[in-house]
C-alpha cells in the first residue's frame, strides 16, 4: 500500500466541479488500497477528498495544526490524526508520512505544498514522485511558469520531469504507483 500526500484547497470556490474531482479523487485513491494523507480538514475540498476516501473504507491521516483544529474543523472520520503546532511542522509530518505526492486544485497555501516537497526533490532530500492533476487545464499557466523556468536554466530538466502532469485520476494514479 502506498500513502499519497494529496494536497488541495481547504475552500470549495466557486466552481461546483471542483468538488467532484476532489472526492472522485480520494475514491480512486482508496479503491486502489492507497492510505490518503492530506491537511486532516473537513470544509471544501479538503472534506471532499477525505470523504471520498472514506466512502470507499479508505485510510485516511489526517495532519492539522493545532490553531486550525476548530477554523478546518478537523476531520471526525479520519482513521489518523496528527496534531502539530505550525504549518512548517504539518510539511514535514505529511512528507515523513508520505511515499508519493499528487496536488489537486487549491489556492497559494496548496501551491507551498507543492513547491516544498518539488524543492526538496530538487535539493535531494526526498525521492517520491510528484504529481499534478491539471484537470480542466486548471494548472496550466502553472506548468507554463515551470517549464519558463526551465527554459531560462532556473531549474534543470531533472527537476522539471519530477512534477508529473495528466489531466485524469486514473492516469495519475498509474504513475504515482
Amino acid at each position: 500500500m502506498t500513502a499519497i500526500g494529496v494536497f488541495c484547497g481547504a475552500r470549495t470556490g466557486n466552481q461546483p466541479w471542483l468538488l467532484e474531482v476532489a472526492r472522485d479523487f480520494g475514491a480512486r485513491l482508496a479503491h486502489r488500497g492507497h492510505s490518503l494523507v492530506y491537511g486532516g480538514g473537513s470544509l471544501g475540498l479538503m472534506g471532499a477528498l477525505a470523504d471520498g476516501a472514506l466512502a470507499e473504507s479508505g485510510e485516511v491521516i489526517g495532519v492539522i495544526p493545532e490553531s486550525m483544529v476548530a477554523k478546518e474543523r478537523a476531520h471526525r472520520g479520519a482513521t489518523a490524526m496528527h496534531v502539530v503546532q505550525t504549518m512548517a511542522e504539518r510539511k514535514q509530518r505529511m512528507m515523513q508520512l508520505s511515499d508519493a505526492y499528487c496536488t489537486l486544485p487549491g489556492g497559494v497555501g496548496t501551491l507551498d505544498e507543492l513547491f516544498e516537497v518539488v524543492t526538496a526533490v530538487q535539493l535531494g532530500f526526498e525521492n517520491a514522485p510528484i504529481g499534478l492533476l491539471n484537470v480542466r487545464g486548471y494548472f496550466d499557466p502553472l506548468i507554463a511558469m515551470l517549464d519558463r523556468m526551465l527554459e531560462f536554466e532556473l531549474v534543470g530538466p531533472a527537476t522539471r520531469e519530477r512534477v508529473i502532469v495528466e489531466r485524469e485520476a486514473e492516469a495519475i494514479l498509474d504513475r504515482l504507483g
